[in-house]
């Protein structure tokens, strides 16, 4: 199957960690040869319930018997798509009420980029230094680390950067900007949390200028920060929010999210100013709609906040420098990259699944499962700091 792997499916990097999966289930993956795997990664942060949440199977296999994809996105009326709107309405602040389905967060960026334009007659983006919001070339574009966009250059124009954090660069944003997107934490720069309140002041400077302010949910958001979305912990509100990866609970999913009043302006003049053909997919709408439930409905929230403690108690170690991030979005930092490297190659031998961050080489992602137990968080974090003591 590696040589295949290889031979016909397009691959990432020259060299994939290549495990030959059979089935998962909980926090477990377990590989060809039987061998169970503890998933700290849960699917770079998608599988929120763990793996095969027996309320996300019965709503998928009840949605199978019903009807698959039936028409493109926005013409028929679909219940499964129409109940997770709602859903996601009541949970999110006014006027941020009308949502838009499609298959990924970059897709969902894409729109937000475009809704943004559209809505206020502006093309200038601002984007954060170190930010990733996903990898077509709108959301590519938005990134300011040249070696990964030199390649496919010309990207869209009219991009600016700032940094994050750094308050001096808000007078950047001025009435030429039609937006400024953040991630509400930084995942690949290294889980940055915002400070000093500063993504209110982000909020305020773009009222004041009539910017849009869009914040990446993508990875921070579905109760994975304590809150059901990251923002509830830094004192602000988004005119755009975008969703995805968890939202899902493992199958493909992205979500941008606005008032009424701005979501319309996609509707007309041009008509169909987004189009997507699977957005708002009955079963992977099911399944999300199960996710969201699970997650509003049970104290996982809650616990994601004690897990964060268990693990910042159980991952003290002389080679980790600190532990950033929240909830159960965190990354170990370590003191190099080579022994980042040595621990998550390490890890996967003896059963664990640790992952990489895009731009911060001395960091571990830790991303489990919600439903991730107690006793399952100490035997990972064992695990890693058994291996660090070897180092």
């Amino acid at each position: 199957m590696q040589d295949d792997f290889i031979k016909y499916q397009a691959q990432t990097t020259p060299h994939p960690l290549a495990m030959e999966v059979s089935h998962a289930k909980g926090s477990y993956i377990y590989d060809k040869n039987g061998k169970a795997y503890l998933d700290f990664v849960a699917g770079v942060s998608a599988c929120s319930l763990g793996h095969s949440h027996p309320r996300i199977i019965h709503a998928v296999k009840t949605q199978l018997d019903k009807y698959l994809h039936v028409m493109v996105y926005g013409e028929y009326i679909q219940e499964p798509a129409l109940e997770l709107s709602k859903l996601l309405g009541k949970y999110l602040p006014a006027p941020l009420e009308s949502t838009y389905l499609v298959n990924s967060g970059t897709e969902a960026i894409e729109g937000s980029i475009k809704l943004a334009r559209r809505y206020t007659g502006r093309s200038e983006i601002i984007a954060a230094k170190n930010a990733y919001h996903g990898n077509t070339m709108g959301a590519l574009s938005l990134m300011d680390y040249e070696e990964r966009k030199t390649p496919f250059l010309p990207l869209i124009p009219n991009i600016k950067h700032i940094t994050f954090n750094a308050e001096v660069d808000l007078n950047q944003i001025t009435e030429q900007t039609a937006a400024v997107i953040l991630e509400t934490i930084q995942g690949g720069a290294g889980f940055i949390e915002p400070k000093h309140d500063y993504l209110k002041k982000v909020q305020e400077r773009c009222n004041a200028v009539g910017s849009i302010f869009i914040l990446d949910e993508i990875q921070p958001g579905i109760g994975r920060t304590g809150k059901l979305f990251g923002f509830e912990n830094y004192n602000c509100q988004p005119d755009i929010v975008v969703t995805g990866k968890g939202l899902g609970g493992g199958l493909p999913i992205g979500a941008f999210t606005a008032s009424t009043e701005m979501m319309l302006t996609l509707s007309d003049n041009p008509k169909l100013g987004h189009i997507t053909t699977f957005g708002g997919n009955p079963v992977i709408a099911a399944a999300a709609l199960a996710t969201l439930k699970e997650i509003t409905e049970t104290d996982l929230m809650q616990k994601a906040l004690e897990k964060e403690q268990l693990i910042r108690k159980h991952l003290q170690h002389k080679h980790i420098k600190a532990i950033r991030g929240r909830g159960l979005m965190l990354a170990a930092i370590l003191e190099n990259s080579e022994l980042v490297n040595t621990v998550i190659l390490k890890a996967q031998d003896q059963g664990l699944i640790l992952f990489w961050l895009l731009f911060e080489p001395k960091a571990i992602r830790i991303t489990p499962p919600l439903t991730i137990s107690n006793e399952e968080i100490i035997k990972g974090c064992k695990m890693i700091t058994s291996i660090l003591d070897s180092q």
